[in-house]
């Protein structure tokens, strides 16, 4: 027997986060022949509904109150708990970002249930989910299961692929109605500090600086590589300590933790708690002027260099090739 399963989709920059497909993704394994519900929030989220379709979910519900126009804690718990009391789904799914690492523990703790976070993986024991989830900053992986009562998950982004788009597939959208009241927090104003375009949570590609680039002009070449990859910027905790950039690029242990396709490490020693935020990055090259550092232990590739050289070459030779596709 299926399981209805509603994922809550998330919304960055007036475009649907990668992760809430990644999610949908995740929803259809364990809802088998069941029923995956995406829900919206916002007075703009009907925009939303077809791509979310598209990418796998079988109905959309939109909540159009204008207290849900931003985030905020109270706004989201209280909306979230009408619709599963609406609904009454058998699981309830979202991405492991912010938003999804705030609200999530509060449903839970709400409904009296457990929660399981930073998922990377599901598999099926026969008709019961397994979660995968790293543990000790990413050096060993526990499973998990929930065998009585509500799931709730967030999935860690870029680890679970979205279901390809099916521009066939037929809408079903549902307005529904919440009563949000007594909110301790008013958004007046969002002032974002982002290493780009890219989200750095979602992106393919990082490239990332640590204490070696020595400044903030350090950074310069690394945003020039990025921009030739579409990449993202990121930098140790010893870079931003340092003032080199921003806090909002820190990867690590008490940063974000990022799984890209590729991680390139410009400058970074390879500190523990570094690590811990991108060492299940699919594939990582080292650039580092010290052969001992440690970076090059978690490396599938390594540059023994002066990133100053290394990295302007590195953009070059990228520009040729991609100049050839």
């Amino acid at each position: 027997m299926g399981k209805h399963i509603l994922v809550l989709a998330e919304t960055k920059g007036g475009a649907l986060r990668n992760v809430s497909l990644e999610a949908i993704a995740a929803a259809r394994q364990i809802s088998g022949d069941g029923q995956v519900t995406a829900a919206v929030f916002g007075p703009d989220s009907e925009q939303y509904t077809e791509e979310l379709i598209q990418h796998g979910a079988d109905k959309v519900v939109v909540v159009k109150n204008e207290e849900l126009k931003q985030y905020t804690t109270d706004g989201y718990r209280q909306a979230l708990l009408q619709v599963i009391e609406q609904l009454n789904p058998d699981g309830v799914l979202m991405g492991h970002t912010s938003q999804g690492k705030d609200v999530s523990p509060r449903i839970a703790a709400k409904l009296g249930v457990g929660l399981i976070s930073d998922v990377t993986a599901i598999e099926l024991d026969g008709e019961t989910p397994v979660f995968t989830r790293p543990i000790y900053s990413g050096k060993a992986f526990a499973k998990k299961k929930i065998k009585d009562g509500l799931i709730v998950a967030t999935i860690r982004p870029n680890n679970i692929k979205p279901l390809e788009k099916d521009e066939s597939r037929i809408m079903e959208v549902e307005e529904l109605q919440v009563e949000i009241k007594d909110l301790r927090t008013v958004v007046k104003e969002v002032v974002s500090k982002t290493s780009g375009t890219v989200d750095l949570a979602e992106a393919s590609i990082i490239v990332s600086g640590g204490r070696g680039v020595k400044s903030a002009d350090g950074f310069k070449p690394l945003y020039e590589l990025a921009d030739v990859l579409g990449a993202a910027v990121g930098a140790s905790r010893g870079a931003c300590d340092a003032g080199y950039c921003d806090y909002a690029l820190q990867i690590g242990q008490t940063g974000k933790v990022v799984t890209p396709d590729l991680y390139i490490a410009c400058g970074i020693s390879g500190a523990i708690q570094h690590l811990a935020g991108m060492s299940n990055s699919k594939v990582i090259v080292a650039i580092n002027k010290d052969p001992e550092a440690e970076i090059f232990k978690v490396a599938d590739y390594g540059i023994v260099g002066d990133l100053f050289e290394v990295v302007p070459m590195l953009t070059e030779e990228f520009k040729k090739e991609l100049a050839k596709v």
